[in-house]
């Protein structure tokens, strides 16, 4: 009989995975030596699946789609803020990513293909675009939305896809932050936003995200003002837009050196919102989020089993979405 779980209902929330976030959180949680049978390291695939397979057994998902990088820097954040990501940059002109986890990316995909996880991405989007834009449509639908990131940038879909809950039947969206790693997640919903950053909803984020900066992002923020500050002058002027009216209108609450900073960062402050935000109306390709009632390739799995050595974390993953194994048995015998 084949090994199965019961696969999460339909009822559950829709799953979106920051891919690239969470297989450079492998990557970096599990050393290089891990590899397979030739020798190729294979720590970030491993550990991205065994990562999908907990989620997809604790969260119980109703839908599941892993979102892509496909362009880490667009043009148009870089036209925007030159300094965009700048700092990340290798000699190539691609993004500066250890030597060893490069030609791991592609096999992550070739397992989420050969599965059936659904991964999307689109031209001149970055992962944080696609799960902007699927986790709107979705809330709009009135589903509940999960996004598994460790990239704070994401906190601006926290609540309402951005907006305090009203109540009006709507979905929410709850982050599922990394940072301690996945056994451990921070939720971070509206409430837990107005707890630990001090800001109103998840747009409220995004504008203090402009004012403090990421330096991760190559984003300076206006000087000497930090996250409390940023806070600070949200709740006393409402939003971005009216901490850069009070400026020119030169209000009295402010102090002249914050009034002399924010002038100063005037271009800073024009061109870094629309870098900051997500996109939320992203032309993505159509897709099926749900999750597969079947394994899409058995045999594409019984070959990523072999040559690469992770037949125990595709089984992991097969048995967390509720599939048969047949694929993977015979590769994990004697690997307990």
């Amino acid at each position: 009989m084949d090994a199965r779980t019961t696969a999460p209902g339909p009822s559950g929330p829709l799953l979106l995975l920051d891919a690239a976030s969470m297989y450079f959180r492998a990557y970096h949680g599990i050393p290089d030596s891990v590899a397979a049978p030739d020798g190729t390291p294979v720590n970030a695939l491993r550990g991205f699946l065994d990562m999908t397979a907990r989620l997809v057994a604790d969260r119980r998902p109703g839908g599941l789609v892993a979102c892509w990088d496909d362009d880490w820097r667009p043009q148009w954040r870089v036209d925007a803020v030159p300094s965009y990501k700048a700092h990340r940059v290798a000699a190539d002109g691609g993004e500066d990513a250890p030597r060893t986890l490069g030609p791991q990316v592609p096999v992550i995909a070739e397992a989420l293909a050969a599965v059936g996880v659904p991964r999307v991405g689109a031209p001149g989007c970055e992962a944080d675009d696609v799960i902007g834009t699927l986790a709107t449509r979705a809330v709009a639908a009135g589903r509940a939305v999960e996004v598994v990131t460790g990239d704070r940038d994401l906190f601006q879909l926290a609540g309402r896809a951005g907006a305090p809950s009203d109540g009006d039947g709507g979905g929410d969206v709850l982050v599922l932050y990394t940072s301690r790693g996945i056994r451990d997640l921070e939720l971070v919903d509206g409430p837990r936003l107005r707890e630990r950053y001090g800001v109103a909803d998840g747009d409220r984020y995004a504008d203090l995200a402009v004012l403090r900066g990421d330096a991760s992002d190559g984003l300076p923020g206006v000087p000497g003002v930090g996250e409390k500050t940023a806070a600070t002058l949200l709740e006393r002027f409402g939003d971005l837009d009216g901490v850069r009216a009070a400026v020119r209108d030169r209000d009295p609450s402010l102090r002249p050196a914050q009034l002399a900073r924010l002038a100063e960062a005037a271009d800073y402050l024009d061109a870094a919102p629309a870098v900051v935000r997500v996109l939320r109306d992203a032309d993505l390709p159509e897709h099926d989020d749900a999750l597969p009632a079947e394994v899409a390739d058995p045999a594409a799995v019984t070959a990523l089993a072999r040559r690469y050595g992770v037949a125990s974390s595709l089984r992991r993953l097969l048995v967390a979405l509720g599939l048969p194994t047949d694929a993977v048995r015979d590769e994990v015998v004697g690997r307990r």
